[in-house]
């Protein structure tokens, strides 16, 4: 499985190894250092060194003393470059789980005349496509603007140009997941029953492994039946551990979790709470707690807020989105199920109402199916390209 992680890099110990290096013969050498001149372990994400784009990041959140350098260095570590096969096994997938959406939009522009009748059936296809009327409306009037100005007179330049721009619609919910930047990284994960929150998890537990992430799971879904066997499940195929508890308060599981991921030195730790209906206000409150109870356990945390949605459930996952960023300050999303019967438009709703940036999508059961956000991708696939 491919990601697009970042890991932040220079903490105060190799900024100073790195200051003594610069000063030995080695180092000024150049590329005639030897390769134990490095003082870091190599991550199995990371690329060539020339490859890095370093940046400037404060670190607010952590008061240094005062001879430490108050701006750390970031290294981007960009993802392995994927095998072809793979990313071909991929695409296949998810234009094959965005077909129905796709073919309905596609056959708009065979043989068509760019007349008002084009409009007004881009305008259905849309709306059916879960986007909304909001984004509708406004990729419609955009189009329309764009057709005039380019003088554009045939339907495959048209459809070019709705490509375009549900690209520039759906590029800001890209994002990618920034690590080491607290230990441990403290992500609590919601979603409502039937989301695929909890089998989420476990892929995404996969995934954090391949970037040579320790990884502790905190059962705190203690309102759905079986949600804390099925995450111990996840927790044996990847040989991770599960805080648990056979019954209790959900926010006291995940202390308890947060109190285990520092004491073993754990880089991230994943938090599972129960599934809430966002209309159930006395439901929602206790999540409230919960992301509460985190930051006791750790100044700062939770350093992530993840919703898993259902791309099936349309609208309603925009109302969830909605709901759960207003209760507890959504950092990212998971979306699921995008196979088979899902319609794909709702992320242009989400990016028109409420662009929480969408870390992960998912195109079915096995762990590879859950991939990174590429908007351009989605956008080929959604049109059928």
């Amino acid at each position: 499985m491919f990601s697009f992680f970042k890991r932040l890099r220079g903490s105060k110990a190799e900024e100073t190894a790195q200051a003594e290096a610069a000063q030995t013969p080695e180092a000024q050498a150049g590329d005639s250092a030897p390769a134990g001149s490095d003082t870091r372990a190599p991550s199995p994400a990371a690329a060539p060194a020339q490859a890095r784009q370093p940046i400037a990041a404060s670190s607010p959140s952590r008061s240094a003393p005062a001879t430490a350098v108050a701006v750390e260095a970031v290294d981007i570590v960009p993802p392995p470059a994927p095998e072809a096969a793979a990313k071909q096994s991929w695409l296949a997938r998810l234009k094959s789980g965005l077909s129905k959406t796709s073919s309905s939009l596609t056959s708009i522009f065979v043989n068509a005349k760019i007349d008002d009748d084009l409009y007004e059936e881009l305008e259905t296809a849309l709306l059916m496509s879960d986007a909304g009327v909001e984004a509708t409306e406004f990729l419609l009037e955009t189009l329309r603007q764009k057709v005039r100005s380019e003088r554009l007179t045939e339907a495959p330049q048209v459809k070019n140009a709705l490509r375009q721009l549900l690209i520039d619609l759906l590029k800001p919910l890209e994002k990618s997941l920034m690590l080491g930047r607290a230990q441990p990284l403290v992500m609590m994960i919601a979603g409502v029953n039937g989301a695929g929150k909890t089998t989420s998890i476990g892929k995404l537990a996969k995934h954090l492994q391949r970037f040579d992430q320790s990884v502790l799971l905190a059962a705190g879904d203690t309102f759905r039946a079986a949600a804390r066997e099925q995450l111990a499940v996840w927790g044996e195929r990847n040989n991770v551990t599960v805080v648990s508890q056979e019954s209790g308060d959900p926010a006291a599981v995940i202390f308890d979790a947060v109190s285990a991921a520092r004491a073993r030195g754990i880089d991230v730790l994943m938090a599972d709470t129960a599934g809430r209906l966002p209309t159930q206000l006395h439901l929602m409150d206790e999540l409230k707690k919960v992301k509460r109870v985190i930051g006791k356990a750790l100044d700062g945390a939770p350093h992530e807020v993840l919703l898993v949605i259902d791309a099936n459930t349309g609208q309603n996952a925009l109302a969830q989105v909605k709901a759960f960023d207003d209760a507890l300050g959504l950092t990212g999303l998971i979306v699921t199920k995008l196979d088979g019967t899902a319609k794909g438009g709702i992320l242009a709703a989400i990016a028109r109402q409420r662009p929480v940036p969408v870390y992960f999508i998912g195109v079915g059961e096995k762990v590879e199916d859950l991939q990174p956000f590429n908007a351009e991708e989605f956008t080929d696939a959604l049109l059928g390209n």
